[in-house]
């Protein structure tokens, strides 16, 4: 929790210095703040225990941020930091999180129009003041419009990888104070969707005050909203809310079916329990006769008693998965532990922040058998795309890495799909690599058939291997392209080309709904992190958790095939 404060005061920062033109300074505030979005050890407890040197051992974090951490971690606050907000506007960092508007325009806009916050953007928006400023024109008003609508929506909602490590934490902070029998996730991330509103916790143990005094004072507590016996609701710093429930172990399964959903899944349960003469609830199955408790501490005993296998939780939305658990066919969904190896990453080649030595490392560490490391080409001037001279270079430390770590790396690219559908790179170097990831990174507003025609033509190419990101969303900040996705996946089909379920939280695209559209095709898929910096690699838990609410299983994933069958499905 720690983590994620200083990482938004960094970006805070970033983003002042780049209203007040401080150049260099915000690019190295910005990487340490991923670093530390991305870091799974407790920055404070890192502190604590190695000081200033261990917050220096965590990668892009120098001395001075180091020593600003450690003021902020002591203080909560940083002296310059206070002089450099001098004179700027409270609320001016809410326009930084409309896709589209930086620290340029952000400065125009306050400058010119004096708008300082959302409220009086959205006023110079209904009055059309913002398209009569020089360097925006009516399309970039219409865009921020649309960027703002995404914005308001995601205010509600909150990406899962903000919540997913503020609740595991939470949990083995409750375990640590507390004895229990069982404490789980439940809701909407159990079930792994993208979005997340609050995070809810249901536990069992003999104490249940004692865990109820534990869970309000947990660090970062903001507010407690309610606090009972059963039931206890507080709201941490970032107005994030978490709900705790705890319940006799004897219910365990029936509320563990209940709090983690979704609502319609659980209302055809009730219904389907009706239909068999039962009874459901958060405190078990009872028989309507006779009120008698006849299944509750499982949630395989309750799905079994009424006709079902167990249905996993990513798969709870009411979509068939009653009509196949009856029958025994549910998919053997995909697992963590399938995975061999991650198929998309970026180095200090082009805009990642580690080198490929480190991200070989984590890799290993992680128990994959091969990545592949895939820097932007040359077009993506603002990724630091590699030019042919550059990538070649790269070839050869790849070589040299791979020996060294006895570890497989395929020499990779993602290779932008430019406007006339043609690729950044010639036949040349695609047919030197080993394996070549094409994109879209512009002309978003084109019209269907445009952007159809100039996909099509980019998964023509026969060297092409993987579609990453393939719709071309960022999730609450920009809808994705409009193309025909039929045709789409038809080609990728065709071509022995697979699709990317991206891993990365703002993206997670695709999502589960044209993964099951996809899946109708019969194309292969494949996991890529999109990593920017090593510990960015477990993010792949994102994926994993979209490509099982798409109903995948392992032999649909390439990244889990070994060495030798991924190099021969490369080489179609």
């Amino acid at each position: 929790m720690k983590n994620i404060e200083i990482a938004n005061a960094l970006d805070e920062i970033a983003n002042i210095m780049e209203l007040k033109k401080i150049e260099w300074k915000p690019k190295a505030y910005r990487a340490a703040s991923k670093e530390l979005k991305n870091l799974t050890e407790n920055i404070k407890e890192i502190y604590q225990k190695e000081g200033k040197k261990g917050l220096e051992n965590i990668p892009s974090i120098g001395s001075s941020i180091a020593q600003h951490i450690i003021e902020y971690i002591k203080t909560g606050k940083v002296k310059k930091w206070e002089v450099l907000k001098k004179g700027m506007k409270k609320n001016i960092q809410e326009l930084f999180k409309i896709e589209g508007l930086g620290p340029k325009k952000i400065k125009k806009l306050f400058d010119e129009l004096n708008i300082e916050n959302i409220n009086d953007l959205k006023k110079a928006l209904q009055k059309n003041k913002i398209k009569k400023l020089a360097g925006f024109g009516e399309k970039t008003e219409q865009n921020i419009i649309q960027s703002l609508s995404l914005y308001e929506k995601s205010q509600k909602r909150m990406l899962i990888s903000d919540v997913w490590f503020i609740a595991n934490n939470i949990i083995n902070y409750l375990k640590e104070n507390c004895p229990m029998d069982k404490i789980d996730i439940v809701g909407s991330i159990r079930r792994m969707k993208e979005t997340i509103g609050d995070i809810d916790l249901l536990a069992c143990t003999k104490n249940p005050k004692k865990l109820m005094n534990v869970f309000i004072k947990i660090p970062q507590t903001l507010k407690i909203l309610a606090k009972g016996d059963t039931k206890t609701s507080i709201i941490l710093k970032g107005n994030i809310q978490i709900d705790l429930r705890i319940i006799n172990k004897n219910s365990y399964g029936a509320a563990l079916i209940s709090l983690t959903g979704s609502k319609e899944h659980t209302i055809k349960l009730r219904k389907l329990a009706e239909n068999k003469g039962y009874k459901f609830s958060e405190y078990g199955l009872t028989n309507k006769k006779n009120n008698k408790i006849i299944a509750s501490k499982t949630e395989e005993e309750i799905y079994n008693k009424l006709g079902f296998e167990w249905i996993p939780p990513e798969l709870r939305e009411n979509k068939n998965e009653f009509k196949y658990a009856s029958k025994n066919m549910l998919p053997k969904l995909i697992q963590l532990k399938d995975i061999k190896g991650d198929l998309q990453m970026h180095t200090i080649y082009s805009d990642g922040l580690d080198s490929i030595k480190d991200m070989v490392k984590s890799a290993k560490n992680l128990g994959y058998d091969y990545i592949a490391i895939t820097d932007h080409s040359k077009s993506e001037r603002i990724a630091n795309g590699m030019d042919e001279k550059t990538i070649k270079k790269q070839w050869q430390e790849i070589k040299k890495i791979s020996k060294l770590e006895k570890f497989k790396i395929l020499k990779g690219a993602e290779v932008n799909i430019m406007s006339d559908g043609n690729l950044d790179y010639d036949d040349n170097i695609l047919k030197t690599l080993d394996i070549i990831l094409v994109a879209i990174h512009s002309g978003f507003k084109s019209n269907k058939n445009k952007m159809t025609e100039r996909i099509l033509k980019g998964l023509s190419n026969k060297y092409v291997n993987i579609f990453i990101h393939p719709t071309g969303r960022l999730i609450n900040k920009r809808e994705g392209y409009n193309a025909d996705f039929d045709k789409i996946f038809k080609i990728c089909k065709k071509n022995n080309i697979a699709l990317e379920i991206n891993c990365s939280p703002d993206r997670l695209d695709l999502n589960d709904q044209n993964i099951i559209k996809a899946k109708k095709h019969k194309v292969k898929f494949s996991l890529g992190t999109d990593a920017h910096n090593k510990n960015s690699l477990k993010n792949i838990i994102f994926g994993i958790g979209q490509a099982k609410r798409g109903w995948l299983e392992k032999k649909n994933i390439i990244n889990t095939m070994t060495y030798k069958q991924l190099i021969k499905f490369l080489k179609k």
